[in-house]
């Protein structure tokens, strides 16, 4: 299950083509990306064409405290989740019934691919999220040296580490 921070990161890729907390002249500067997190500090930038009620929705996603976050319910009942929504899918009831598991694909293999290579080409004036898919990560002994170190903070070995506000 995808937690509501997850869904508003994705939305934001979807409609911007870069991740909302790196830093635009230094996206590789994870340190950055991180406290950029954590300050819950991100733009939309203007050249990207976005609703206000969209641009609501996003920030009512991104809060810090979870308990103060937009839930999965008020999501599908907001504003920009409903506009031009079909009316059959505006019933909980319809929408969950429709799509348990439909015995057809709803797209084809290759509009799917379609779609995917089309996802991959980086937006105007954004770096894309190929940046993060070569080995140049630019990174110097400086750098691993912390690497290693964090990974001493990963007490359970889950793979995650949580820093203290």
């Amino acid at each position: 299950i995808a937690d509501v921070w997850s869904c508003g990161v994705t939305l934001y890729v979807m409609l911007v083509g870069g991740y909302p907390f790196e830093d635009p002249d230094e996206p590789k500067d994870f340190r950055k990306t991180i406290q950029r997190i954590l300050s819950v500090q991100y733009s939309v930038p203007d050249t990207n064409p976005i609703s206000q009620e969209c641009r609501d929705l996003i920030s009512r996603i991104f809060v810090a405290d979870p308990a103060a976050r937009i839930t999965i319910p008020e999501i599908m009942k907001h504003q920009w989740f409903l506009k031009n929504l079909p009316a059959d899918l505006v019933d909980e009831k319809t929408m969950s019934s429709q799509y348990e598991e439909p015995d057809q694909p709803m797209q084809s293999v290759d509009v799917i691919m379609q779609i995917i290579a089309e996802a991959s080409i980086p937006a105007v004036g954004t770096h894309g999220l190929n940046c993060y898919m070569t080995d140049n990560l630019d990174m110097d002994d400086d750098d691993m040296d912390d690497l290693d170190s964090e990974s001493e903070l990963d007490i359970d070995s889950s793979g995650e580490i949580i820093y203290a506000l």
